[in-house]
């Protein structure tokens, strides 16, 4: 795995982040960092997102930030021009996983199906995204998926909770979950960042539970 990988790795769990008012890049970004995630995934679905990425990094060249729901190359582009050191999109498209790979950007495209697990194997992957994990079948279905891919590592998003990360961790083909508990979108709006940086602390708290 290349070294963004690895630090996502260590991280365990990484926030996911929509942002609809680039005033809040800053404070939250502060909110996770204070709170031992200092990572997020800001996704590419606000008209904020592209300077919340460039806030974020510049303010906070510790974290190491992502962009998600990335659709077009473009995007590629606006995301890593902001500062953004990896991408993420919904599915596996790819167009937009060679384009990264040809630039060496680290890419975890989504998967829920053999045929796509299979896909990112001959793009040349070793990790992708498994979304939606809880509606697509959760840990079992990755377990099962993962059993004839036996190079493959998974970072599953999509319902995941403080309820069942510590179940998703304690499999050791994968190698992060995304979450968006700690970073909800009223929490963010209401300015709630005391409250986020409690909800990132037991968060980095479970992952140390797991991994030690």
């Amino acid at each position: 795995m290349n070294k963004v990988l690895e630090q996502i790795q260590k991280t365990g769990i990484i926030p996911v982040v929509v942002i609809d008012d680039v005033k809040d890049a800053e404070p939250l970004a502060k909110a996770l960092c204070e709170g031992g995630l200092p990572c997020a995934e800001v996704t590419f679905r606000t008209a904020a997102a592209e300077e919340a990425i460039r806030i974020m990094a510049e303010k906070f060249p510790e974290m190491l930030i992502g962009a998600g729901t990335v659709l077009t190359t473009e995007q590629v582009d606006r995301a890593v021009a902001a500062g953004a050191k990896f991408i993420v999109s919904p599915g596996t498209n790819p167009k937009i996983v060679k384009y990264c790979i040809e630039k060496n950007i680290p890419i975890t495209p989504g998967v829920c199906t053999p045929s796509e697990a299979e896909m990112a194997i001959e793009l040349g992957l070793e990790v992708v995204k498994f979304f939606p994990a809880e509606q697509a079948g959760g840990l079992n279905m990755i377990k099962a998926m993962a059993a004839p891919y036996v190079g493959l590592k998974f970072m599953p998003t999509g319902g995941i909770s403080p309820n069942n990360v510590r179940e998703y961790l304690s499999y050791n083909k994968i190698i992060a979950c995304g979450g968006s508990w700690m970073v909800k979108g009223d929490l963010v709006k209401e300015g709630k960042f005391d409250k986020i940086v409690e909800l990132a602390k037991e968060a980095a708290a479970i992952v140390k539970e797991i991994r030690g």
